[in-house]
Protein backbone atom coordinates (compact mmCIF):
# COMPACT_ATOMS: atom_id res chain seq x y z
CA UNK A 1 0.00 0.00 0.00
CA UNK A 2 1.48 3.90 -1.14
CA UNK A 3 2.05 6.00 1.36
CA UNK A 4 -0.65 8.44 0.01
CA UNK A 5 -3.30 5.53 0.40
CA UNK A 6 -2.47 5.30 3.66
CA UNK A 7 -2.93 8.74 4.42
CA UNK A 8 -6.36 9.09 2.80
CA UNK A 9 -7.46 6.18 5.10
CA UNK A 10 -5.82 8.01 8.09
CA UNK A 11 -7.49 11.27 7.16
CA UNK A 12 -10.76 9.39 6.60
CA UNK A 13 -10.74 7.85 10.13
CA UNK A 14 -9.78 11.12 11.75
CA UNK A 15 -12.64 13.17 9.52
CA UNK A 16 -15.42 10.09 10.31
CA UNK A 17 -14.39 10.37 14.18
CA UNK A 18 -15.25 14.24 14.53
CA UNK A 19 -18.05 13.59 12.38
CA UNK A 20 -19.44 10.92 15.15
CA UNK A 21 -18.37 13.28 17.79
CA UNK A 22 -20.13 16.18 16.64
CA UNK A 23 -23.09 14.15 15.70
CA UNK A 24 -23.25 12.91 19.46
CA UNK A 25 -23.45 15.98 20.70
CA UNK A 26 -25.79 17.43 18.93
CA UNK A 27 -27.98 13.96 19.11
CA UNK A 28 -31.07 15.58 21.47
CA UNK A 29 -31.32 14.34 25.28
CA UNK A 30 -34.06 13.87 27.20
CA UNK A 31 -34.60 17.07 29.49
CA UNK A 32 -34.71 16.33 33.57
CA UNK A 33 -37.28 17.42 34.82
CA UNK A 34 -39.92 16.91 38.42
CA UNK A 35 -42.77 14.94 37.73
CA UNK A 36 -46.20 14.78 39.46
CA UNK A 37 -49.42 12.12 39.40
CA UNK A 38 -52.36 13.74 39.35
CA UNK A 39 -54.37 12.86 42.35
CA UNK A 40 -57.40 13.37 44.09
CA UNK A 41 -57.25 15.08 47.99
CA UNK A 42 -58.87 17.48 50.10
CA UNK A 43 -58.71 21.40 49.09
CA UNK A 44 -59.11 24.61 50.95
CA UNK A 45 -59.46 27.96 49.86
CA UNK A 46 -58.52 30.47 52.36
CA UNK A 47 -57.49 34.10 53.71
CA UNK A 48 -54.51 33.60 55.57
CA UNK A 49 -53.88 37.13 57.50
CA UNK A 50 -51.72 37.90 60.89
CA UNK A 51 -54.56 38.50 64.11
CA UNK A 52 -54.75 39.37 67.22
CA UNK A 53 -56.85 38.45 70.57
CA UNK A 54 -58.87 40.87 72.61
CA UNK A 55 -61.40 40.96 75.04
CA UNK A 56 -64.73 41.52 73.47
CA UNK A 57 -66.02 43.64 76.75
CA UNK A 58 -62.44 45.47 78.10
CA UNK A 59 -63.84 48.11 81.09
CA UNK A 60 -62.16 51.12 81.84
CA UNK A 61 -61.91 52.14 85.88
CA UNK A 62 -61.77 55.78 85.73
CA UNK A 63 -62.22 58.45 88.13
CA UNK A 64 -65.51 59.76 88.65
CA UNK A 65 -64.28 63.39 90.09
CA UNK A 66 -61.17 65.18 90.14
CA UNK A 67 -59.23 63.92 93.15
CA UNK A 68 -56.01 62.07 94.79
CA UNK A 69 -55.70 58.59 94.03
CA UNK A 70 -53.90 56.77 96.45
CA UNK A 71 -51.21 54.33 95.13
CA UNK A 72 -52.68 51.21 93.39
CA UNK A 73 -51.66 48.15 95.01
CA UNK A 74 -53.66 46.25 92.09
CA UNK A 75 -50.97 44.64 89.43
CA UNK A 76 -51.80 42.73 85.88
CA UNK A 77 -53.10 39.40 86.55
CA UNK A 78 -54.77 39.60 89.74
CA UNK A 79 -58.70 38.55 89.91
CA UNK A 80 -61.15 40.50 90.49
CA UNK A 81 -65.06 40.47 91.47
CA UNK A 82 -67.68 42.74 90.38
CA UNK A 83 -68.75 45.38 92.89
CA UNK A 84 -66.36 44.04 95.97
CA UNK A 85 -62.46 44.28 94.41
CA UNK A 86 -61.38 47.78 95.16
CA UNK A 87 -58.93 48.93 92.57
CA UNK A 88 -58.18 52.16 94.20
CA UNK A 89 -58.71 54.72 96.21
CA UNK A 90 -59.96 58.66 95.65
CA UNK A 91 -59.47 61.46 98.28
CA UNK A 92 -60.03 64.72 98.06
CA UNK A 93 -57.73 67.12 96.60
CA UNK A 94 -55.72 69.40 98.61
CA UNK A 95 -56.52 72.99 98.41
CA UNK A 96 -54.35 75.37 96.29
CA UNK A 97 -51.44 78.25 97.60
CA UNK A 98 -52.51 81.69 97.82
CA UNK A 99 -50.39 84.46 96.42
CA UNK A 100 -49.66 87.56 98.78
CA UNK A 101 -52.44 89.32 97.09
CA UNK A 102 -54.99 86.63 97.33
CA UNK A 103 -54.29 86.04 101.06
CA UNK A 104 -54.60 89.30 101.84
CA UNK A 105 -57.95 89.62 100.67
CA UNK A 106 -59.02 86.39 102.27
CA UNK A 107 -58.05 87.74 105.38
CA UNK A 108 -59.80 91.15 104.95
CA UNK A 109 -62.78 88.60 104.15
CA UNK A 110 -62.54 86.79 107.31
CA UNK A 111 -62.87 90.03 109.45
CA UNK A 112 -65.24 91.73 108.15
CA UNK A 113 -67.70 87.93 108.36
CA UNK A 114 -66.55 88.27 111.91
CA UNK A 115 -67.86 92.04 112.22
CA UNK A 116 -70.74 91.29 110.64
CA UNK A 117 -71.55 88.17 113.08
CA UNK A 118 -70.56 90.46 116.06
CA UNK A 119 -73.21 93.06 114.45
CA UNK A 120 -75.78 90.14 114.09
CA UNK A 121 -75.17 89.00 117.82
CA UNK A 122 -75.84 92.33 119.29
CA UNK A 123 -79.18 92.87 116.76
CA UNK A 124 -80.45 89.21 118.11
CA UNK A 125 -79.25 91.14 121.80
CA UNK A 126 -81.72 93.83 121.54
CA UNK A 127 -84.41 91.93 119.63
CA UNK A 128 -84.29 89.25 123.33
CA UNK A 129 -84.72 92.85 124.79
CA UNK A 130 -87.82 94.12 123.35
CA UNK A 131 -89.68 90.88 123.21
CA UNK A 132 -89.34 90.59 127.28
CA UNK A 133 -90.33 93.82 126.97
CA UNK A 134 -93.29 93.40 125.10
CA UNK A 135 -93.99 89.96 127.44
CA UNK A 136 -93.89 92.21 130.27
CA UNK A 137 -96.16 94.98 128.60
CA UNK A 138 -98.51 92.21 127.11
CA UNK A 139 -99.34 90.52 130.77
CA UNK A 140 -99.65 93.81 132.25
CA UNK A 141 -102.46 95.04 129.69
CA UNK A 142 -103.75 91.62 129.94
CA UNK A 143 -104.09 92.05 133.64
CA UNK A 144 -105.81 95.77 133.17
CA UNK A 145 -107.70 94.31 130.40
CA UNK A 146 -109.74 91.48 132.93
CA UNK A 147 -110.59 94.25 134.88
CA UNK A 148 -111.92 96.62 132.15
CA UNK A 149 -109.72 99.22 133.10
CA UNK A 150 -108.09 99.27 129.58
CA UNK A 151 -110.05 98.83 125.84
CA UNK A 152 -109.97 95.78 123.83
CA UNK A 153 -107.95 97.30 121.32
CA UNK A 154 -105.21 98.54 123.92
CA UNK A 155 -105.10 94.55 124.82
CA UNK A 156 -104.73 93.52 121.27
CA UNK A 157 -101.73 96.51 120.41
CA UNK A 158 -99.95 94.61 123.15
CA UNK A 159 -100.80 91.39 121.44
CA UNK A 160 -99.72 92.51 118.44
CA UNK A 161 -96.38 94.18 119.41
CA UNK A 162 -95.24 91.01 121.50
CA UNK A 163 -95.52 88.88 118.41
CA UNK A 164 -93.86 91.41 116.20
CA UNK A 165 -90.89 91.71 118.79
CA UNK A 166 -91.08 87.78 118.89
CA UNK A 167 -90.83 87.47 114.71
CA UNK A 168 -87.92 90.19 115.38
CA UNK A 169 -86.01 87.89 117.71
CA UNK A 170 -86.83 84.93 115.32
CA UNK A 171 -85.13 87.25 112.32
CA UNK A 172 -81.99 88.18 114.16
CA UNK A 173 -81.11 84.69 115.16
CA UNK A 174 -81.22 83.37 111.59
CA UNK A 175 -79.26 86.59 110.34
CA UNK A 176 -76.84 85.57 113.41
CA UNK A 177 -76.38 81.53 111.79
CA UNK A 178 -76.42 82.80 108.07
CA UNK A 179 -72.93 85.28 109.51
CA UNK A 180 -71.51 82.50 111.42
CA UNK A 181 -71.54 80.33 108.61
CA UNK A 182 -70.11 83.07 106.31
CA UNK A 183 -67.26 82.89 109.30
CA UNK A 184 -66.51 79.60 108.72
CA UNK A 185 -66.59 80.10 105.04
CA UNK A 186 -63.36 82.53 105.36
CA UNK A 187 -61.70 81.07 107.82
CA UNK A 188 -61.95 77.40 105.26
CA UNK A 189 -60.23 79.76 102.72
CA UNK A 190 -57.50 80.32 104.44
CA UNK A 191 -56.31 76.46 105.06
CA UNK A 192 -53.37 75.76 103.34
CA UNK A 193 -52.36 72.29 101.96
CA UNK A 194 -49.55 71.81 104.58
CA UNK A 195 -51.99 72.11 107.03
CA UNK A 196 -54.17 68.93 105.88
CA UNK A 197 -51.41 66.82 105.02
CA UNK A 198 -51.31 64.98 108.58
CA UNK A 199 -55.77 64.53 107.75
CA UNK A 200 -55.72 62.82 104.40
CA UNK A 201 -55.33 58.99 106.24
CA UNK A 202 -58.97 60.27 108.38
CA UNK A 203 -60.14 62.01 105.55
CA UNK A 204 -63.49 59.98 103.70
CA UNK A 205 -62.18 57.97 100.59
CA UNK A 206 -64.25 57.11 97.67
CA UNK A 207 -63.57 53.64 96.50
CA UNK A 208 -63.37 52.65 92.75
CA UNK A 209 -64.67 48.68 92.61
CA UNK A 210 -64.27 46.32 89.72
CA UNK A 211 -67.27 46.61 87.45
CA UNK A 212 -67.02 42.77 86.58
CA UNK A 213 -65.45 39.34 87.15
CA UNK A 214 -62.46 38.98 85.85
CA UNK A 215 -58.61 40.35 85.50
CA UNK A 216 -57.07 43.05 85.95
CA UNK A 217 -56.00 43.37 82.51
CA UNK A 218 -53.25 47.09 82.82
CA UNK A 219 -52.77 49.35 85.63
CA UNK A 220 -52.17 52.72 83.95
CA UNK A 221 -51.67 54.95 86.96
CA UNK A 222 -49.59 53.30 89.56
CA UNK A 223 -48.28 56.02 91.76
CA UNK A 224 -50.21 57.88 94.38
CA UNK A 225 -51.25 61.53 92.34
CA UNK A 226 -53.94 64.40 91.40
CA UNK A 227 -55.96 62.70 88.63
CA UNK A 228 -58.87 65.24 86.66
CA UNK A 229 -61.93 63.69 86.50
CA UNK A 230 -62.45 60.80 83.34
CA UNK A 231 -58.80 59.89 84.06
CA UNK A 232 -58.23 55.67 83.22
CA UNK A 233 -56.49 54.02 85.99
CA UNK A 234 -56.50 50.81 85.19
CA UNK A 235 -58.43 48.06 82.56
CA UNK A 236 -60.58 45.04 83.73
CA UNK A 237 -61.64 42.00 81.86
CA UNK A 238 -62.94 38.66 81.46
CA UNK A 239 -59.93 36.73 79.41
CA UNK A 240 -62.59 33.62 79.07
CA UNK A 241 -64.44 36.31 76.60
CA UNK A 242 -62.00 36.11 73.60
CA UNK A 243 -62.66 36.92 70.25
CA UNK A 244 -59.64 37.33 67.72
CA UNK A 245 -59.81 40.53 65.53
CA UNK A 246 -58.46 40.20 61.96
CA UNK A 247 -57.68 43.37 59.59
CA UNK A 248 -58.15 42.38 55.57
CA UNK A 249 -57.17 43.98 52.51
CA UNK A 250 -60.51 45.49 51.33
CA UNK A 251 -60.42 43.27 48.36
CA UNK A 252 -60.42 40.06 50.28
CA UNK A 253 -63.11 41.37 52.99
CA UNK A 254 -65.59 41.59 50.25
CA UNK A 255 -64.95 37.88 49.98
CA UNK A 256 -66.01 37.05 53.49
CA UNK A 257 -69.45 36.63 55.32
CA UNK A 258 -70.42 35.87 59.13
CA UNK A 259 -70.58 32.49 59.63
CA UNK A 260 -67.48 31.06 57.78
CA UNK A 261 -65.55 28.77 59.19
CA UNK A 262 -62.36 30.02 60.63
CA UNK A 263 -58.62 27.91 61.88
CA UNK A 264 -56.67 29.30 64.23
CA UNK A 265 -52.67 28.59 64.06
CA UNK A 266 -49.55 29.81 65.14
CA UNK A 267 -50.96 30.73 68.83
CA UNK A 268 -48.85 28.67 70.64
CA UNK A 269 -50.28 26.23 71.30
CA UNK A 270 -50.09 22.20 69.71
CA UNK A 271 -53.43 22.08 67.95
CA UNK A 272 -55.49 24.00 65.54
CA UNK A 273 -58.57 26.18 67.08
CA UNK A 274 -61.60 27.02 65.65
CA UNK A 275 -63.89 29.56 65.07
CA UNK A 276 -66.47 31.10 62.90
CA UNK A 277 -66.79 34.96 61.09
CA UNK A 278 -69.11 36.90 63.58
CA UNK A 279 -69.14 40.22 62.26
CA UNK A 280 -67.06 41.83 58.88
CA UNK A 281 -66.89 45.66 59.98
CA UNK A 282 -68.13 48.58 57.23
CA UNK A 283 -65.53 50.46 57.79
CA UNK A 284 -62.59 50.36 56.01
CA UNK A 285 -59.09 52.07 57.26
CA UNK A 286 -55.99 53.37 55.94
CA UNK A 287 -53.01 51.09 56.90
CA UNK A 288 -49.13 51.28 55.78
CA UNK A 289 -47.33 48.43 54.88
CA UNK A 290 -43.60 47.32 55.98
CA UNK A 291 -42.83 48.22 52.52
CA UNK A 292 -44.40 51.99 52.96
CA UNK A 293 -47.72 51.15 50.82
CA UNK A 294 -50.73 52.35 51.64
CA UNK A 295 -53.54 49.93 51.80
CA UNK A 296 -57.39 49.67 52.74
CA UNK A 297 -57.82 47.57 55.16
CA UNK A 298 -61.03 45.57 56.98
CA UNK A 299 -61.71 44.57 60.52
CA UNK A 300 -62.89 41.09 60.52
CA UNK A 301 -64.17 39.67 64.11
CA UNK A 302 -63.50 35.77 64.81
CA UNK A 303 -65.23 34.64 67.86
CA UNK A 304 -63.79 31.77 69.11
CA UNK A 305 -66.20 27.76 69.64
CA UNK A 306 -64.11 25.72 70.67
CA UNK A 307 -64.38 24.91 74.20
CA UNK A 308 -62.45 27.97 77.35
CA UNK A 309 -59.80 25.08 78.66
CA UNK A 310 -58.52 24.63 74.91
CA UNK A 311 -57.11 28.17 74.66
CA UNK A 312 -57.09 29.62 78.45
CA UNK A 313 -53.39 30.47 78.17
CA UNK A 314 -54.54 33.30 75.64
CA UNK A 315 -55.20 36.22 76.75
CA UNK A 316 -55.89 39.84 75.73
CA UNK A 317 -53.78 40.97 72.62
CA UNK A 318 -51.58 37.76 71.56
CA UNK A 319 -50.82 37.27 67.97
CA UNK A 320 -52.21 34.47 65.95
CA UNK A 321 -52.59 33.22 62.48
CA UNK A 322 -55.88 33.36 61.28
CA UNK A 323 -57.25 31.02 58.12
CA UNK A 324 -60.41 32.02 56.98
CA UNK A 325 -61.99 28.80 54.86
CA UNK A 326 -63.71 30.29 51.48
CA UNK A 327 -64.49 27.19 50.21
CA UNK A 328 -63.31 23.51 50.61
CA UNK A 329 -63.33 20.05 48.93
CA UNK A 330 -62.33 16.48 50.24
CA UNK A 331 -62.15 14.75 47.01
CA UNK A 332 -60.90 16.84 44.46
CA UNK A 333 -58.80 16.49 41.29
CA UNK A 334 -55.66 18.75 42.03
CA UNK A 335 -52.15 19.61 40.92
CA UNK A 336 -49.85 22.26 42.25
CA UNK A 337 -50.47 25.58 41.10
CA UNK A 338 -46.84 25.39 39.92
CA UNK A 339 -47.50 22.91 37.53
CA UNK A 340 -49.36 25.52 35.02
CA UNK A 341 -48.53 28.27 32.81
CA UNK A 342 -50.28 30.33 30.38
CA UNK A 343 -50.91 29.68 26.54
CA UNK A 344 -52.35 33.05 25.59
CA UNK A 345 -55.92 33.10 27.76
CA UNK A 346 -55.84 29.75 28.50
CA UNK A 347 -54.03 27.45 31.19
CA UNK A 348 -51.96 24.44 30.12
CA UNK A 349 -49.36 21.64 32.17
CA UNK A 350 -46.90 19.43 30.49
CA UNK A 351 -48.18 15.74 30.22
CA UNK A 352 -45.71 13.04 30.23
CA UNK A 353 -46.68 10.46 27.42
CA UNK A 354 -43.89 7.41 27.11
CA UNK A 355 -41.73 9.89 28.08
CA UNK A 356 -42.49 12.74 25.72
CA UNK A 357 -43.94 16.26 27.10
CA UNK A 358 -47.30 16.90 25.42
CA UNK A 359 -48.98 20.21 26.16
CA UNK A 360 -52.48 20.16 27.38
CA UNK A 361 -54.94 22.78 28.30
CA UNK A 362 -56.44 21.86 31.10
CA UNK A 363 -59.45 23.85 33.14
CA UNK A 364 -58.67 24.99 36.68
CA UNK A 365 -61.03 25.98 39.60
CA UNK A 366 -60.67 26.77 42.96
CA UNK A 367 -57.39 27.46 43.95
CA UNK A 368 -55.23 28.65 46.86
CA UNK A 369 -51.60 29.58 46.89
CA UNK A 370 -50.63 25.85 46.69
CA UNK A 371 -52.92 24.05 44.99
CA UNK A 372 -55.76 23.83 42.13
CA UNK A 373 -58.28 22.56 41.63
CA UNK A 374 -58.56 20.87 37.63
CA UNK A 375 -61.76 20.83 36.42
CA UNK A 376 -61.07 19.38 32.71
CA UNK A 377 -57.81 18.96 30.79
CA UNK A 378 -56.50 15.73 32.46
CA UNK A 379 -57.17 12.35 34.58
CA UNK A 380 -56.39 10.93 37.58
CA UNK A 381 -53.20 9.06 37.47
CA UNK A 382 -51.50 11.24 34.75
CA UNK A 383 -48.06 12.60 35.02
CA UNK A 384 -47.06 15.95 34.77
CA UNK A 385 -44.21 18.09 35.39
CA UNK A 386 -44.45 20.62 38.17
CA UNK A 387 -41.88 23.07 37.51
CA UNK A 388 -41.76 23.48 33.47
CA UNK A 389 -39.02 25.78 32.55
CA UNK A 390 -38.17 27.51 29.32
CA UNK A 391 -36.63 24.13 28.60
CA UNK A 392 -39.41 21.82 27.81
CA UNK A 393 -41.60 22.41 24.73
CA UNK A 394 -44.11 20.31 23.07
CA UNK A 395 -42.68 16.99 22.18
CA UNK A 396 -39.77 17.10 23.68
CA UNK A 397 -38.44 14.13 25.63
CA UNK A 398 -38.18 14.08 29.17
CA UNK A 399 -37.20 11.70 31.95
CA UNK A 400 -37.62 11.99 35.67
CA UNK A 401 -34.84 13.95 37.28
Amino acid sequence: MSIFVRRIIIWGLLVLAAALGIAYAMWPRPVPVDLIAVQRGPLTVSINEEGATRIRDVYEVNTPVTGRVLRVEREAGDEVVADLTVIAQLQPIDPEFLDLRTEAEMRASLEAARASRDLAEAAVTRARAELSFAQTDLERIRKLANTETVSQRRLEEALLAHDTRKAELATAEATLNIRVHELERAQTQLISPAQLINQRDSCACIPLYAPVNGKVLRVLKKSEGVLPAGTVIAEVGDPRDLEILVDLLSADAVRVEPGLRVVIDEWGGDRLLNGRVKRVEPFGFTKVSALGIEEQRVNVVVELTDPVDTYAKLAHGFRVEAGIVLWEGDSVLKLPLTALFRTGENWAVFAVENGIAVQKTVQRGHANGLEVEIVAGVTEGDIVVVHPGNRVEDGMAVTAR
